[in-house]
């Protein structure tokens, strides 16, 4: 009787096991956020209130942009809908307690991924959608060719971020003195440097380039080669928020994978007929990867067919096919010299 009770007791206890396995799978995948998020019918988006190249309305609120698109394409993965998605305006000061108090489901608002933010917010940057770096904007008639020639410079920057750190740091180790002109606005940083309150412009380099734009005389500034920091920019979730943290960073990875693979928002309906395995992983017609992150088998082709792959959405924002240009150096695929590099979907 003790045997055939200790193996009756065995046997409870795996089968419990099991339940109890299968109950926490269930639970991670049974987000939250997704659920409110359908319910809603939208996803909301904190994004910049005005910079050129990644989010910017135009008159008729019409939203365009790099972290833009990013959104819509976690809108495409979940409705097959890019337009359900509404875009909230935030400036750096307000962008983090406004996803800690589930204003917005995701930030994709140029945010530097950083030890402290993740630690002080309760933060997640589930993967980097944008290598940056720190550089500096001189009016031409300066005629500095480096950063090194800024001594005892009057420089711009916008209080409370990575930038005006860094800021700091690279003086500080180049022994050089500067005047730091704060301001807690964007707008202002531009203005006073467009009215020659300031002698330089310092923020990230692709900002640079999109600020450039809404100077008075652009024609007349440059931005310097030198890069004094490293700039991860990533999209932003709550912690303890895997499953939606996994959608997020699997959304990106979606259309890295794409890129590397060929698949375009012009070829998706072939790639969904091809018969090799890695491209039929990525669009669905193999395995049940989108399945497992609570969305359908379809949910890449989805993005792919309605926001493209990286390469298509960093060129018409922020690359050749924009009015900024910005060269994709880094932010190039691993395979062209660039250190863009997704996970394979497998």
């Amino acid at each position: 009787m003790l045997r055939t009770f200790r193996g009756g007791l065995l046997i409870g206890l795996a089968f419990a096991a099991a339940i109890a396995a299968a109950a926490i799978t269930y639970e991670r995948y049974d987000t939250k956020t997704l659920k409110r998020t359908i319910r809603r019918g939208e996803v909301l988006c904190g994004v910049n209130q005005g910079l050129p190249g990644f989010s910017i309305p135009d008159d008729k609120g019409n939203w365009t942009g790099f972290d833009v698109d990013f959104c819509r394409a976690v809108a495409a993965a979940i409705f097959d809908d890019p337009k359900k998605i509404r875009f909230i305006p935030l400036d750096a000061n307000e962008r983090f307690k406004e996803l800690q108090s589930r204003k917005i489901d995701i930030l994709s608002r140029n945010s530097t991924w950083s030890m402290s933010r993740e630690t002080s917010y309760d933060l997640y940057f589930p993967a980097v959608s944008y290598y940056d770096g720190q550089g500096f904007m001189v009016r031409d008639s300066r005629k500095s060719e480096s950063a090194l020639e800024l001594d005892g410079a009057k420089v711009c920057v916008q209080n409370n971020t990575t930038t005006q750190l860094n800021l700091g740091d690279y003086f500080k180790t180049n022994n050089m003195k500067f005047e730091e002109k704060r301001f807690d606005k964007l707008d202002d940083v531009v203005k006073a440097y467009d009215s020659g309150d300031c002698d330089v412009l310092t923020a990230d380099v692709s900002q640079l380039y999109a600020l450039r734009l809404r100077l008075a005389k652009p024609g007349q500034s440059t931005i310097l080669p030198d890069v004094i920091s490293k700039e991860p920019l990533a999209p932003v979730v709550r912690q303890r928020d895997d499953d939606w943290m996994m959608i997020v960073k699997w959304t990106l990875y979606a259309m890295i994978n794409a890129e590397e693979l060929g698949i375009t928002s012009a070829n998706i309906d072939e790639a969904l007929k091809s018969k090799k395995p890695d491209v039929m992983r990525l669009v669905g017609t193999e395995g049940a990867y989108g399945e497992v992150i609570g969305l359908p088998k379809d949910w890449a082709a989805r993005v792919i067919r309605h926001v493209g792959n990286y390469g298509e959405v960093y060129e018409r924002n922020v690359g050749q096919g924009s009015k900024l240009g910005i060269p994709r150096g880094l932010n190039q695929l691993w395979s062209a010299g660039g250190i863009q590099y997704a996970p394979p979907i497998r």
